[in-house]
């Protein structure tokens, strides 16, 4: 008897949790943010759009980039990354550059959160860390843009995938220049020593570190750092898009 009270009690809460949302996509009917038409399946994308996405099947399992056949690539080959599993959803192709562009440049939360739930689709099968790590801004970046792209976007995975979601533990204490207006290497020295471990006590074992795009990795690849040598033992990232 006791346990049926806890399981009715518990699925009477679980209504509860979800009521605001289903009352406002009754008031609010989702629309697809790419062409208007009503969304499907309670997200802001239509059908037509949803199926055009460009998913990245087929990837290196170290660093998410796109490859014709399954495997690790050559580079994380040569050269071990400090990323343990990375995992893109999508290409850095139409549509999804331009919605990742209006989410983060033109503050277009919306978009933000179609992506985030875009992304928890696709994590089925993917082995679940110990905490959510939001890839961070420096806070004077964060003042010019008004929102952490990379924690708006942590903040629904963890509710959809039940995953502690860690804000305080990796820090930007460095501010450094925009990293789309560098290369490769000069990205790599522009992030030396940018990111440090700000929480105290016992680390989780295995993070992921979540952000909106991954291009030449450098970026996960120092906050892995940061965390590698705190004491964490295995870092993942989960991103929204991958560049070719």
């Amino acid at each position: 008897m006791d346990a049926l009270v806890y399981k009715v009690a518990a699925n009477w809460r679980q209504w509860l949790r979800g009521l605001p949302a289903r009352i406002g996509t009754t008031l609010l009917p989702p629309r697809c943010l790419l062409c208007g038409e009503p969304g499907d399946d309670g997200r802001d994308m239509c059908a037509a759009c949803h199926w055009w996405l460009p998913r990245n099947h087929c990837a290196c399992p170290r660093c998410a980039i796109p490859l014709a056949v399954p495997g690790t690539c050559g580079r994380c080959l040569r050269r071990e990354p400090l990323l343990h599993f990375a995992h893109a959803a999508f290409v850095y192709a139409p549509p999804v550059d331009g919605l990742l562009a209006r989410y983060k440049f033109h503050g277009d939360l919306a978009a933000g959160r179609l992506l985030a739930g875009l992304l928890a689709e696709t994590l089925d099968g993917v082995e679940r860390p110990q905490a959510l790590v939001p890839v961070p801004l420096h806070r004077s970046r964060l003042r010019q843009r008004g929102y952490d792209q990379a924690l708006e976007l942590a903040r629904p995975l963890a509710r959809a995938t039940g995953v502690p979601l860690a804000t305080g533990l990796l820090q930007r204490h460095r501010r450094t220049a925009a990293q789309s207006e560098l290369g490769a290497m000069a990205r790599r020295r522009n992030l030396r020593g940018a990111f440090r471990v700000a929480a105290r006590g016992r680390l989780p074992a295995h993070v992921a570190l979540v952000d909106d795009v991954m291009t030449t990795g450098a970026t996960l690849q120092a906050a892995a750092l940061a965390l590698r040598r705190a004491g964490v033992e295995r870092v993942d990232a989960w991103v929204c898009a991958r560049t070719p």
